[in-house]
């Protein structure tokens, strides 16, 4: 803190009697605040106790002596320039500076400087008070550091990024260089975490901060968005988008090759790998900051889907790919409120042509009329979770149809298949809903046939098996659909309940011209036989083919040949003429 003399104060500031001033500072003169009187040169008359424990300097120590003494050299000269001329101006200063202490510590203070003024308005005297604010600064500085820093890497984190990323934009309308947005996500970090546990991983995420910061330019900005995703921001690139995209290119590269390097993790030596998601920008109406990352980020995926330990660029196309998704699951979720599910019915027949069975095949129909493709939305519905209401609607709706048919002379005998996926055959109740269904809508369990496909071997093999007998013993047939294009497992297979292996339509497609489908649909069908089971080929669209599984052993098939799928009365209209 530095005092120097003024002239005159401003005319315009009234000048109090000096006595008055001096005992109206007296009366405060002993507050928690630091307290310090000079004289119009800048000497120092009067210090308070508040004053020396802060500074640690005694009264005898600093009587005399102007503020100088206190001065951190941390101020340029204009700082103090400024500040004498707001006194000069107003009569009063206030701000925070920052000072020494006797032993040499520098530490931050506010401070407020109010010149005093005789009657004909020469100043006699300023008096000052200080505040050691360095707990609050502290506070101040922590505060910050949470709200805008990453506790574990300190380095930025969404809200500073976003901050920046919007400075980088604004500046972006001023020259015509690309900018770009990383989007970075370790590969396979949750197994290492839940493998070798969070402090491990944490060691992992550091080191990882490291190399990114090591791999970068000056200038540019490195995030960490949480978990394991980083963002890094680059700007500054050339003004062509091809070189641009050459420079990303490589700084990818750099990346890959930097964060494919082992981690030592206390006892524990790793690899971990990155996919990383890049998107480009530059002037003329660039996008906005969210929209940015969601781009890198859905690039970032394509680099997963890729592979991983890559790179992947944005591209409009992929973007309308992911809106048209985003879209499709919301009208997906909204379909069965809306009525817009309805089964249509594949006939299946015997040797000689006659039906013995129908699949309940689930379509789609919007609002507009238009239909929405099987293979476009039922994965969806796996992946959401959405096939888990769309498969209890499928079985009520397919229970109520076989109660129907039992009015329909041709049809009480029918037996109906439908489709269910293997999450929703994992479900705990799988069993009970199945059998809540049969009971409600009164009808002959054994008209009723569960299809199947390989992905249920896969996991919980002991609970599936459990779960199938336990609904075959109330009559419930069950057919393993898609046979041949999974993993089925002999071991099990020979334990699991079922009534019917069912041919995939890939081997019936080129079984006339393809001798190898041949070997395959002669196996399958000596397989199912030997294990007393029933066999259906599907994807039956020719005599041809149907003759040549004849000749294989098959006696029951499915396919165009017979009928496409049709609304239900199409098919009562089929089978009973």
């Amino acid at each position: 803190m530095t005092l120097t003399l003024s002239a005159r104060a401003p005319a315009q500031i009234a000048a109090p009697d000096t006595d008055a001033a001096l005992r109206l500072a007296a009366t405060v003169f002993e507050a928690a605040q630091g307290m310090m009187v000079t004289d119009a040169r800048g000497r120092i008359m009067r210090v308070n106790q508040a004053f020396v424990r802060i500074t640690g300097y005694s009264p005898e120590e600093v009587l005399g002596q102007t503020p100088n003494l206190l001065s951190s050299g941390r101020h340029v000269p204009g700082f103090y320039a400024s500040m004498w001329a707001a006194i000069v101006r107003d009569g009063k200063w206030e701000g925070e500076i920052w000072n020494r202490r006797k032993n040499g510590e520098v530490y931050p203070e506010h401070l407020s400087i109010t010149a005093v003024y005789d009657e004909d308005g020469e100043i006699t005297n300023y008096v000052a008070s200080l505040t050691d604010i360095t707990l609050s600064k502290a506070a101040n500085d922590e505060i910050r550091s949470l709200a805008f820093y990453d506790p574990l890497t300190q380095l930025p984190n969404r809200r500073l990024l976003l901050d920046r990323l919007r400075q980088v934009l604004s500046a972006s309308n001023h020259h015509d260089r690309y900018c770009a947005l990383m989007f970075i996500d370790l590969d396979n970090f949750k197994t290492l975490n839940d493998t070798l546990g969070h402090n491990v991983g944490d060691q992992l995420l550091l080191q990882v901060a490291e190399r990114l910061q090591s791999s970068l330019r000056k200038g540019d900005t490195v995030a960490r968005l949480g978990g394991d995703e980083f963002v890094v921001l680059v700007e500054g690139l050339s003004s062509g988008a091809e070189e641009a995209a050459g420079e990303i290119e490589s700084l990818g590269a750099k990346i890959l090759a930097a964060l494919n390097r082992p981690y030592e993790l206390g006892n524990h030596n790793c690899r971990s790998t990155p996919s990383i998601g890049a998107t480009l920008f530059h002037n003329g109406q660039p996008p906005q900051p969210d929209e940015l990352l969601m781009q890198a980020d859905i690039a970032m995926y394509q680099a997963k889907q890729a592979g991983r330990n890559g790179m992947r660029f944005f591209d409009r196309q992929m973007q309308d790919r992911i809106s048209e998704r985003a879209k499709l699951e919301n009208d997906l979720r909204h379909a069965m409120e809306r009525h817009q599910f309805a089964l249509h019915y594949q006939v299946q027949v015997d040797l000689h042509g006659k039906p013995r069975g129908a699949e309940a095949l689930l379509r789609w129909r919007r609002a507009d009329g238009s239909w929405v493709p099987p293979a476009s939305f039922i994965p969806l519905a796996e992946e959401t979770g959405l096939i888990l209401p769309i498969g209890h609607w499928v079985l009520n709706a397919a229970c109520a149809q076989i109660k129907e048919w039992q009015s329909v002379r041709g049809m009480e005998q029918l037996i109906l298949a439908i489709n269910v996926s293997a999450q929703q055959f994992r479900q705990p109740d799988f069993g009970d809903v199945v059998r809540a269904a049969v009971e409600r809508h009164g009808i002959d369990p054994r008209l009723l046939k569960l299809e199947l496909t390989e992905g249920v071997l896969l996991e919980k093999i002991e609970e599936t098996i459990s779960c199938m007998h336990a609904l075959r013993a109330i009559g419930v047939r069950f057919a393993l659909d898609d046979f041949g294009t999974g993993y089925s497992s002999l071991q099990y297979l020979k334990r699991l309940p079922l009534n019917q292996l069912k041919i995939d339509q890939s081997f019936v497609r080129d079984l006339a011209s393809d001798s190898s489908d041949q070997v395959i649909v002669r196996t399958i069908i000596a397989m199912a036989r030997s294990l007393q089971l029933d066999v259906i080929a599907e994807g039956v669209e020719t005599e041809a083919q149907r003759v040549l599984l004849e000749e294989l052993g098959c006696r029951r098939y499915q396919g165009y040949l017979y009928s496409r799928p049709v609304p239900e009365p199409q098919l009562r209209a089929l089978i009973t003429g």
